[in-house]
This record gives structure tokens, C-alpha cells and sequence, in this order.
């Protein structure tokens, strides 16, 4: 699809929409991704191609830095993976000298604002009412939020004049909103539109649970999509958007659909349909990019469930991998693909592969049964009463296997590191 590889400068890149778009983009051939942050958090330990020394975004240096970083490194795009970020990218898009991803300036600056989105959108879709003032409240309970930001931060409902006075004293008077309380289930909506602000995608999903904000148990929800659809194009007719976007809606104690927010990004759980075929990152980069593209979507029904996930970085540096057969690489007469995984990331590394086994049947078969002939570079079959440690002779090297004593044996007499099969997880990058 492009002519040369495109450098993307993703930022920054450890929130989860960066994440989202890692995972969306790694594979990508014709694709180099760049991480960059202005904190070291978990983008460091995901993108291979990192900088984490940009700074914030209100500093006075951050667009002569960034400006500098995407001339230096040849940057071809920034994907900014924040509202506010979005926002200031684009107002200096022309000093960056490089694309920077999202919808014009004017409708990104609407989209982060919660009271000029309800402003320009009231007389189209359903918005929340807001109370101007505590005095003005004249039904409790109510929700107080920031008009800028995502997620549930700095967020309360309130119960009564009492505890909306305390929460605004607590943080910025000037930077929160009074509104009416929703009572009924939030949905959200992923929505994909052309540089002809055509809206060519509209996908519901349910939050059915919140952490931190983040919904981490998302459902596609078809029951109301038509209503939903309807409410999309709306948006997309006053908005102007292109590229992924969302919106958020909730139910009201009658059962109406109301607007609670819209977003000129992709969202961070949006990779429930790129499960069926949506990959909102690559579609955007095309839309950016002045290509026409077409949507393919599967006819099937998605759940997606999210949990923290660990990435290690270990201070050990090897060229060859001892491990073991029985009860680690093959567990209850099945392939670890955990280990496989790993084994053929030391594949691409270059990274010496050999097996040490006392496997009590013909070996031969058993690698040929399990399609392994080709993945070791060397292979030990040796007695049963024999010594592992005795076949080892490599400093630079580490040792994998299911056996404590095995490893004791090994991290005894040879002092190189060795590894659990429950540790294997900590060996992939």
C-alpha cells in the first residue's frame, strides 16, 4: 500500500490507546513504529523503538523538542493517543513538519471540551443537562466531572449540595461540571469515518466492567444499533470527523439514550472488533494517508476481557538455550506454546536452541509427531541416570526445565540462570 516505510511516532505510547495501537500496528510490514512518552511507564517495555525523554506537553520546549525529534528521525506521522495532546498537535501541526493524526483543529478542540460538544450537538441527540451553579441543582443525586479529560478521574455523584460544595473545593472549581445523574447502562460506540466525512463503521459495545475508568469486559451490542447508528451519523454530519472516533452514551431513568461524551480517537478497548476485521489504527493511517478504503467485517459475536499484563526486562544477556523435553516443552502430551513462542523469538534473534532430554520413548517420533525436527540446532538425548549439567559447557547460555532439582543442579555447578516453565513468560519481549 505506501511506497516506502512509514515512520510513526506514536504519543504518548504507554496509555492504552498506544498500547491499542501497538497491537494493532506491530505487524504491520510496511509500518515502523516509534514509542515515545514523556514519563517512563509501560510503553518502554512494549515498543523495541522508544524515547521517553519528551517533555510535557505544557512545557515551552515540548513542540521545538518534538519538532527537532520528528526532522531527526525522519518521522512520517504522529499518532497523538490523547484528547488534550490531540488538540495542541494539530494547533502546531505546520512547525512539526509531519503529518499529525486526527481531525481538523476546530472540531478537535470541540470533542475536548464536554460543554462545547453538548453546545454544538443539543440540538441533534440528546445531552445531559447541566447545573450552571449548586444553587441552580434542583434534583439530586448529580455527577460531577471535569470538562476535559477521559475516563472516571476526578469523577463523583453526588447525593446532595453538601457533597457537590466539598468536591468542588477539592479540585478546580472552573474545570468541573455539574449534570444530571444517568442512571441506566453506558454504552460505547466506535465509529470509523472517511476523509469525505463519510461515516463508514458504527459499532455499540456494552461496558459491562470499569476499571480506572477503562471499560476491561466489553460485549458488541446490537439490540438498539439502529437508534445508535442514527445518533453517529448526527455526530458525524456536525462534528466533521475523520478517522476512528468514538462516543459514549447512557441511559437516563426512562431508558433515553444520552450523549455523555465524544472522542476524535480511537478508544482503548476498541480492539473488540478488530477481532472481527476493524483495525481502526491501520483504517486511520489509510483514511490520513488520502487512500479509499473498504470495511470487512465478520458476522460473529465478541467479547473481549481485559487484565493487567506483566513485560519483563532482565539484566542477563545469552547466545544459547539449554531446555528440556518432557513436562516442559510437551505437557500432558501437548505443545507449550508458551515456550514455543519464546523459542522462536531466540529463532529470530539468532539465538542458539538446545534440547536436553531423557525422554523415554523413540525421540525421533515424538519431535517428528510434534512438528519440532527443525527448531533445535542441537539435540541431547541422554540416559535417565545421567547428568544434564554434565553436557553444558556454555557461560553465556540459560537453562529451561519443569525440574527444581534439574535447575539446582545446573544454577550449582555451572552458576548460568535457569528457568521454571512458570517463569518463561518473563523470557518474552
Amino acid at each position: 500500500m505506501f511506497k516506502n516505510k512509514l515512520k510513526i511516532l506514536v504519543f504518548p505510547c504507554g496509555s492504552e490507546i498506544g498500547l491499542e495501537i501497538y497491537r494493532s500496528l506491530t505487524c504491520e510490514k510496511n509500518i515502523e513504529l516509534i514509542g515515545g512518552n514523556s514519563i517512563n511507564d509501560h510503553g518502554r517495555f512494549v515498543y523495541k523503538n522508544y524515547e521517553g525523554n519528551i517533555p510535557f506537553i505544557y512545557d515551552s520546549n515540548f513542540i521545538n523538542f518534538l519538532g527537532k525529534f520528528v526532522n531527526e528521525r525522519k518521522i512520517d506521522m504522529i499518532y497523538p493517543t490523547m484528547d488534550e495532546v490531540i488538540s495542541i498537535l494539530k494547533q502546531n501541526e505546520e512547525n512539526l513538519g509531519c503529518k499529525v493524526i486526527g481531525p481538523d483543529i476546530y472540531y478537535a478542540q470541540i470533542c475536548n471540551s464536554k460543554t462545547k460538544t453538548y453546545e454544538y450537538l443539543r440540538d441533534s441527540v440528546k445531552v445531559p443537562e447541566i447545573y450552571p451553579t449548586v444553587e441552580k441543582i434542583n434534583d439530586f443525586p448529580v455527577f460531577i466531572k471535569p470538562d476535559k479529560g477521559y475516563g472516571s478521574r476526578k469523577t463523583l455523584k453526588a447525593n446532595s449540595k453538601d457533597e457537590v460544595i466539598y468536591w468542588l473545593k477539592k479540585n478546580n472549581e472552573s474545570e468541573m461540571i455539574i449534570l444530571e445523574f444517568l442512571s441506566g447502562k453506558e454504552y460505547t460506540v466506535d465509529c470509523f469515518s472517511n476523509y469525505k466525512n463519510e461515516l463508514m463503521f458504527c459499532g455499540a459495545r456494552t461496558r459491562n466492567r470499569i476499571l480506572n475508568g477503562i471499560s476491561v469486559n466489553t460485549k458488541e451490542y446490537l439490540k438498539r444499533i439502529e437508534e445508535i447508528n442514527d445518533i453517529a451519523k448526527k455526530i458525524n454530519k456536525i462534528l466533521k470527523l475523520n478517522g476512528a472516533w468514538f462516543f459514549q452514551l447512557k441511559e437516563n431513568g426512562k431508558g433515553d439514550l444520552v450523549l455523555l461524551e465524544v472522542a476524535s480517537r480511537l478508544g482503548g478497548s476498541s480492539g473488540l472488533f478488530r477481532a472481527k476485521g476493524i483495525n481502526f489504527a491501520l483504517l486511520t493511517i489509510y483514511d490520513a494517508r488520502g487512500y479509499d478504503i473498504k470495511i470487512l467485517k465478520n458476522d460473529f459475536i465478541v467479547e473481549m476481557d481485559r487484565a493487567l499484563d506483566n513485560k519483563y526486562e532482565l539484566n542477563i544477556k545469552y547466545d544459547t538455550v539449554y531446555l528440556d523435553l518432557d513436562d516442559s516443552l510437551i505437557i500432558d502430551e501437548q505443545l507449550n506454546t508458551e515456550l514455543i513462542k519464546f523459542l522462536y523469538q531466540c529463532i529470530n534473534k539468532k539465538i542458539k536452541i538446545v534440547l536436553i532430554t531423557k525422554h523415554r520413548n523413540n525421540l525421533k517420533e515424538t519431535l517428528k509427531k510434534k512438528r519440532l525436527t527443525q527448531v533445535f540446532d542441537q539435540v541431547i538425548h541422554i540416559d535417565e541416570n545421567d547428568e544434564k549439567a554434565n553436557y553444558i559447557d556454555n557461560k553465556n547460555s540459560i537453562f529451561i526445565d519443569d525440574s527444581f532439582s534439574e535447575r539446582i543442579k545446573i544454577i550449582n555447578k555451572i552458576e548460568i540462570p535457569v528457568f521454571g516453565i512458570d517463569a518463561v513468560s518473563c523470557l518474552i519481549n
